[in-house]
């Protein structure tokens, strides 16, 4: 009868334990697409154990389990993300209405009264998205200075837009709030793997 040892033993419990703990960041990041900021809440608690547990001393588990946890984490960027700048810019913007196509209503630079409002800032949730995903997958690469690119292509794409005070503090608050989840992301996808 063969004894697998105390070392074998932790190792297993680490890696069941962190691949359960990012599921249910995966989980609570899908979720939270629907609405509600307990479900965002929950997800970054999740994050934030998959990190910390990462981030200490750690047995090294199979590389088939650090790419699970790799692309657990791509996941809880892309879908966890959204919610999370939704949630913080509905604490942080107060009145703040929203067009059809996901934008928000401004007045024209020189508006007078009775002149109907423009929507800015459409397409943020794809643009979001794709922000995050490029963001985790440039930290999880090992190349962050990658990130330089798409804050660059982000802000050049919505220059034109950024006219309106509302615009600018919604855009600023969104994408610092956006980059950070997927640095975080980022941070457990390349110490898991």
């Amino acid at each position: 009868m063969s004894y697998a040892g105390p070392g074998l033993i932790l190792t297993v419990l680490f890696w069941a334990v962190l691949t359960l703990v990012v599921a249910g960041g995966v989980v609570f990041s899908v979720l939270a697409v629907k609405g509600g900021r307990w479900p965002v809440i929950a997800a970054a608690a999740f994050l934030l154990v998959a990190v910390v547990m990462v981030g200490l001393p750690h047995p090294q588990g199979p590389a088939l389990l650090g790419a699970l946890v790799a692309l657990g984490a791509v996941a809880i960027s892309a879908f966890g993300g959204s919610p999370a700048v939704r949630t913080v810019l509905s604490l942080a913007t107060r009145q703040v209405v929203e067009g059809e196509a996901g934008g928000i209503l401004v007045a024209p630079r020189d508006a007078v009264d009775g002149e109907p409002k423009r929507e800015v800032l459409r397409g943020g949730l794809t643009i979001g998205i794709l922000e995050r995903i490029a963001t985790t997958a440039s930290i999880l690469a090992g190349v962050p200075e990658a990130i330089a690119v798409v804050i660059a292509v982000k802000g050049v794409g919505r220059f034109s837009e950024l006219g309106a005070s509302e615009a600018q503090e919604r855009f600023i608050i969104g994408t610092f709030v956006s980059l950070g989840w997927a640095a975080v992301c980022g941070a457990l996808a390349h110490l898991a793997w």
